[in-house]
């Protein structure tokens, strides 16, 4: 028994819920990440994503084990790609394109919603003092942060990012399967790519310029209460 109450005394506890609320502001982002892919690829014909159990917001059927580990170290990474058949499309590269497009859009939603939460918040706290309070604003504030550099990362026209899928709209149909069939190594290079930390600087940059747009477009509800 002592041994345990030496043990909970030393626990970093506050160390120990920032962790877990980063895990789950995690889970949240790359879930409606993937689910909103299954539903536009659903919207579009395609069901293969809903027999295959995937328009869930259940974060075990979307997680990738590295990729999930790269949005914990560095705020980029990717979940467990939904599977789409873009034979079910009546154009097959718009439909395959809307489709990747509808991740990275509902990150940037769910970014923005998250930030009008904080604020709303932030408010509620400037003008009640209730510091339970600032433990949610920090979350949504997480949530806000890593939504939209899942979102940007996603954005690479690289394969097999969803950036690629959407740049294909433009290619010719030959040029369009020969990227196709180069995912698997675009994989591969793409993980040294950020593991060498050469994407970085670029993906911060670029992920703090639209979080910096977004807080301006979601602090009414501040201005609101205050």
């Amino acid at each position: 028994m002592g041994s345990f109450s030496d043990f909970a005394r030393h626990m970093d506890w506050a160390g120990l819920v920032s962790l877990l609320l980063t895990v789950a502001a995690v889970l949240l982002c790359l879930t409606v990440h993937e689910t909103c892919h299954g539903l536009a690829a659903y919207a579009l014909g395609d069901p293969t994503a809903k027999r295959q159990h995937r328009l869930s917001l259940n974060p075990l059927r979307h997680l990738d084990l590295v990729g999930t580990l790269m949005m914990l170290v560095a705020g980029f990474g990717w979940a467990r790609p939904v599977p789409v058949d873009m034979r079910y499309f009546k154009h097959p590269k718009s439909g395959m394109a809307l489709t990747a497009l509808a991740g990275p859009v509902s990150n940037l939603a769910l970014a923005y919603l998250a930030l009008v939460v904080r604020a709303l918040l932030l408010g509620v706290y400037y003008r009640s003092g209730l510091t339970v309070l600032l433990g949610v604003v920090n979350f949504c504030g997480t949530v806000a942060v890593l939504s939209i550099g899942l979102g940007i990362f996603n954005l690479i026209p690289f394969p097999p990012l969803d950036g690629s899928k959407v740049l294909a709209v433009f290619l010719p149909d030959r040029a369009y399967y020969t990227l196709m069939r180069y995912e698997f190594w675009g994989t591969i290079l793409l993980m040294l790519l950020l593991w060498s930390g050469l994407l970085d600087a670029p993906l911060s940059a670029a992920r703090n310029w639209v979080l910096d747009l977004l807080l301006q477009g979601a602090a009414w509800p501040y201005f609101l209460l205050t």
